[in-house]
């Protein structure tokens, strides 16, 4: 055996002479208690359990905030004038039942008398558009966004990059009036008031992970979003088919009928009613956006624009998570409580780094930069399964 090469740098062992760099520490699984969210998202996510051939429980948790996202837009807003609309990615192989959420779903909000109001994929941005003017809530579950990652991130797909930049004003116009595109033959866009649009997006974690590059990162879609990756395969299990347990259905259309406005514009001009923090909540919000602030100036001056972007966007949405789950533990008198801002706030300091830890191992500049963190991810995965032995 040669002992001559030197790969202290590649197995940990670092060079007294040279700087030490910063690690990213990997967060690892989620936590199983921030699966629990006391009320209606816990009642329809243990239903989803229930009748999944695959049980998996992060999709099924997934799933059921998403649908109270949803359910709760435009009706509900923080004293801050945050929303609830979420963009959701969940991370799962194939065959561990990434369908079986949106299924429930859809047959939730059908029962409820909503229709419409449900789409599965991104044909356009202006597509996207011309939905959200029929319909200014809408909920995407989709399990296209493969496609959409790795266009985005090669950044050569003007449709991709269409869609991505419509997403991107949607989320932020939640709270604002979105303007469309001028079509042809008209005088002026046509306008959405305060559009909830919400995504339930699956993806195979190799294709996310591969397809990650600066440019989706710093362009503010993924920083955006909730990216939570499954767990393995779970066996079968026999099921039947279960009705939509009444008190899932009689909250959902206590949701749907809730029309907070004045007359018959409540549609079309709503005034959210405002969701109240206690004083220990108010605190504790307060807190995490400092700490988020904090991560973010140290980023910006070392000049790393993908750790900005994605503290950036970490308070809002903890504040918005806090909010659906006062929506989901009380749909009649929700109110923001200390539990709330905990669990939202863990929540996101989770995603945050674990984005910012698979940011590390798979973002690159070029394709040579690709190939060398490929390479340390196989020695680092061989390391960490057979120790110090010797790869053939």
């Amino acid at each position: 055996q040669d002992s001559s090469v030197d790969l202290s740098a590649i197995v940990g062992h670092e060079s007294e002479d040279e700087p030490q760099q910063h690690v990213i520490q990997d967060p690892g699984p989620l936590p199983r208690h921030l699966l629990d969210v006391p009320g209606f998202i816990h009642d329809v996510a243990d239903f989803m359990l229930q009748t999944a051939p695959h049980p998996e429980p992060i999709l099924s948790f997934l799933g059921a905030l998403c649908l109270q996202a949803f359910l709760a837009g435009r009706k509900v807003r923080d004293a801050q004038d945050n929303r609830t609309n979420l963009y959701i990615l969940g991370l799962a192989y194939p065959g561990c039942g990434k369908d079986h959420p949106r299924k429930v779903n859809a047959r939730i909000l059908y029962e409820a008398g909503l229709s419409g109001v449900i789409a599965d994929g991104f044909a356009s941005g202006e597509g996207i558009e011309d939905k959200m003017f029929i319909n200014p809530s809408m909920l995407f579950q989709t399990d296209e966004i493969d496609s959409l990652i790795t266009a985005t991130s090669k950044g050569k797909d003007g449709r991709a990059d269409m869609i991505s930049n419509v997403l991107l004003k949607f989320f932020s116009a939640c709270n604002s009036i979105y303007q469309t595109r001028l079509k042809a033959g008209k005088k002026d866009s046509n306008v959405i008031d305060q559009p909830s649009l919400n995504i339930y997006g699956t993806a195979v974690p190799e294709n996310y992970y591969q397809a990650l590059s600066s440019k989706m990162l710093t362009n503010g879609f993924f920083a955006r979003m909730l990216v939570i990756e499954a767990g393995p395969r779970t066996g079968e299990q026999d099921v039947s088919i279960i009705k939509i347990p009444d008190s899932i259905s009689r909250t959902a259309k206590t949701w749907v009928d809730f029309m907070p406005g004045e007359g018959n514009l409540a549609n079309f001009h709503p005034v959210p009613i405002i969701v109240e923090h206690t004083d220990i909540a108010k605190t504790l919000q307060r807190d995490y956006g400092q700490k988020a602030d904090a991560h973010y100036d140290a980023a910006q001056a070392q000049s790393d624009l993908v750790t900005m972007a994605i503290w950036g966007r970490a308070s809002e949405k903890a504040r918005r998570l806090a909010l659906i789950y006062a929506c989901s533990e009380n749909p009649f008198n929700p109110q923001i409580t200390e539990q709330a801002v905990r669990w939202a706030t863990e929540l996101v300091d989770y995603t945050t780094r674990r984005m910012l830890f698979m940011a590390s191992q798979y973002v690159s500049e070029s394709e040579f930069h690709a190939n060398c963190q490929r390479l340390i991810r196989i020695l680092g995965d061989w390391k960490a399964k057979k120790g110090d032995a010797w790869m053939p």
